[in-house]
């Protein structure tokens, strides 16, 4: 079973003996010496465990978190109703990771809502971040909290919040980080609904619904011989046919820049959607080329 360290001055002690151990029994560079980092919410699934499993493979001392974070919340948004599950989150990373780092908040802000804060620049004001104002910038700036009291060598996103990856590899970029950051592809059900902690809030007609979202990317990648308003409107179509579903955006974005492509645009792409289903919101995206 993973130790549970919910301190950072005894997570950072921790890391540091394993290191230092590692390093004894190896050589100077040895993989075992690295430490590879899993930042979640928490209410684990497979997805987050394909995740730690690429930790796992990249080698040596793997670090998940676990913390609810409030600042990437907004005001009327799911955050006291968001599942911790800590108690069978570790169970699941039994064999798969080294430490749980499981913080309070108050251990995360000692003096509550902190002053200082990562702003997350132009793009966090698009797409999620027009539905929820400030999330980014409160997403970015628990990161680099992590990241600073970890220290990992890795650390380990999963593409299905794309704009997220996005933007954690442009503040790494921006602030000479000395982390590389993995990407996982999105973790699917067999009918192709991307996993999420959220989908436990559909009930059973908002399930069947929800996979509307994964058909309309399916759509989107077999209309590329069109062109992107092709892309758009296959997509769109196929969105349509659920009236279940409540479309937020649907668009297609360079994944380079991350804004919004032309008509004319010829390339690699990403199609973002997102939509609500009752009271749940869901996102998944799907990268594309379009000829």
């Amino acid at each position: 079973m993973p130790e549970v360290v919910t301190t950072i001055a005894e997570l950072r002690g921790r890391i540091a003996s394993a290191r230092e151990k590692a390093l004894r029994e190896g050589s100077s560079d040895a993989p075992d010496a690295r430490v590879v980092f899993v930042p979640t919410l928490g209410a684990l699934h497979d997805g987050h465990l394909q995740l730690v499993n690429r930790a796992k493979d990249l080698g040596g001392i793997v670090v998940v978190s676990i913390f609810v974070n409030p600042l990437q919340f907004g005001p009327g948004e799911d955050f006291d109703r968001y599942p911790r599950t800590l108690e069978a989150d570790v169970a699941k990373l039994e064999g798969l990771a080294d430490f749980v780092f499981a913080p309070s908040g108050a251990e995360m802000y000692p003096e509550g809502t902190p002053d200082t804060r990562v702003v997350a620049g132009p793009v966090a004001a698009l797409y999620e971040g027009a539905i929820r104002p400030g999330h980014f910038d409160g997403m970015l700036t628990v990161v680099a909290k992590l990241l600073n009291i970890v220290g990992p060598d890795l650390a380990v996103f999963g593409q299905k919040d794309a704009q997220q990856v996005h933007l954690v590899g442009r503040m790494v970029q921006d602030l000479n980080l000395p982390v590389t950051i993995a990407v996982v592809d999105t973790v699917r059900e067999s009918d192709g609904l991307a996993l999420s902690s959220r989908n436990r809030f559909l009930d059973d007609a908002q399930r069947t619904a929800a996979v509307a979202l994964s058909r309309s990317l399916a759509a989107a990648a077999s209309a590329t011989a069109g062109g992107v308003d092709a892309v758009l409107a296959a997509a769109r179509d196929s969105l349509d046919a659920e009236p279940a579903v409540k479309l937020d955006y649907l668009v297609v974005v360079d994944p380079d820049t991350f804004q919004s492509v032309d008509a004319e645009y010829r390339g690699p792409a990403v199609v973002l959607v997102a939509a609500q289903l009752g009271t749940t919101r869901l996102i998944d995206n799907e990268r594309i080329s379009i000829p």
